[in-house]
């Protein structure tokens, strides 16, 4: 096998724009293990990789300032086409005593809110339909009284019928929403060093 031929068979297939056939459903990822998040980015990225249009809205991380730099899966998403995100989060974590302003957490939990809820009533981004809205840590910010579960049961009985909604967050089963959901995947913990005192590393958590 040549170069060339090794390089042909590892590239991407150029992929036009389409529209689902079969988009619609709600997805909830909750529990206390790790990989909530990168369980609804991967598939985001899948979706995106059928020509589909993806935005993913982070409600409890900021770009910056609770980490060394910029998250890596916001490097991600700018090299993909199709793929865009954008976060209403304050950096820290709410009620984790690590020098954030709890204050400032439910306030931009709110503007969070208020953004889902434009997405929904008019799923673009730049002027393209979104086919998929992840709504990330959006159930964490319920769990822990920053916006209401009501508002999130109203989001999702609001959303367009071919819009993929995926939710996720929270170390508390999401029982407001657990009924109107599609699917429901609890991301159990078994073993994490975090209770070791391993912080969070950059390429994995970050």
């Amino acid at each position: 096998m040549t170069d060339d031929t090794a390089s042909d068979g590892l590239r991407a297939q150029a992929i036009d724009p389409a529209d689902p056939d079969e988009f619609g459903l709600v997805q909830v990822f909750w529990g206390d293990g790790k990989g909530k998040t990168t369980a609804a980015m991967g598939m985001g990225f899948r979706a995106a990789g059928h020509g589909y249009r993806v935005h993913m809205l982070q409600f409890m991380k900021g770009g910056a300032g609770s980490v060394e730099d910029t998250r890596g899966e916001y490097n991600a998403i700018d090299a993909f086409p199709r793929y865009s995100y954008e976060n209403s989060g304050h950096y820290g974590w709410h009620g984790f005593h690590d020098g954030s302003d709890d204050d400032e957490h439910a306030a931009r939990a709110r503007g969070g809110l208020e953004r889902a809820r434009d997405l929904l009533d008019d799923p673009a981004v730049d002027g393209q339909r979104v086919h998929m809205l992840v709504l990330d840590e959006i159930l964490y910010a319920a769990n822990r009284g920053l916006v209401d579960p009501d508002d999130v049961v109203d989001l999702v009985a609001s959303k367009p019928d071919d819009l993929e909604l995926v939710l996720t967050g929270g170390h508390e089963r999401p029982e407001y929403v657990a009924d109107a959901a599609d699917l429901v995947t609890e991301v159990r913990k078994e073993k994490h060093p975090i209770d070791a005192g391993q912080g969070a590393r950059k390429g994995t958590e970050y």
